[in-house]
């Protein structure tokens, strides 16, 4: 089998076309891509701050970083969560909603784009398809940890 007809290569290289767009178009709204996912995964009822670094595959330093950067460009602000006190919530500025809507506009956009494209027929394949992969993926991880785990017990 040939490197180009493995499902790495193809996701790899499908995802990394994406980044390639969206960071041109984030760029050019003078934020980067990751400040833009960011966004778009706080609602307007707020999200916790340790919640985010796992949606966005992050770890807690570099979030910290962003949400500082987010923050000092008036996209967010902090404010501790009404029934746990030693949770701090993020939200939105009016700045980080007005931006936040051109991303998903931009998003939706690329998608009625491609599902022009795409049959709904080959989108349920391609869901289908890609929940395996994450199956397989998360099976992997899991056996890789247990064997960890069990050789240090050892």
């Amino acid at each position: 089998m040939n490197i180009d007809q493995t499902v790495d290569y193809h996701l790899r290289s499908t995802l990394f076309a994406m980044r390639r767009m969206y960071n041109l178009l984030a760029t050019e709204n003078g934020i980067t891509q990751g400040i833009g996912y960011a966004l778009v995964n706080i609602g307007k009822e707020g999200i916790p701050a340790t919640k985010i670094a796992p949606l966005m595959g992050m770890t807690s330093s570099s979030l910290s970083r962003l949400l500082k950067t987010m923050e000092s460009d008036g996209l967010i602000y902090r404010k501790p969560d009404k029934e746990d006190r030693r949770v701090v919530r993020i939200f939105l500025t009016e700045e980080g909603l007005k931006m936040r809507e051109k991303i998903k506009n931009v998003v939706l956009a690329f998608n009625y784009e491609l599902f022009e494209k795409i049959s709904p027929e080959d989108m349920a394949v391609f869901s289908r398809v890609t929940h395996i992969i994450k199956e397989q993926v998360c099976n992997d991880v899991d056996k890789f940890i247990e064997n960890k785990n069990g050789r240090g017990e050892g």
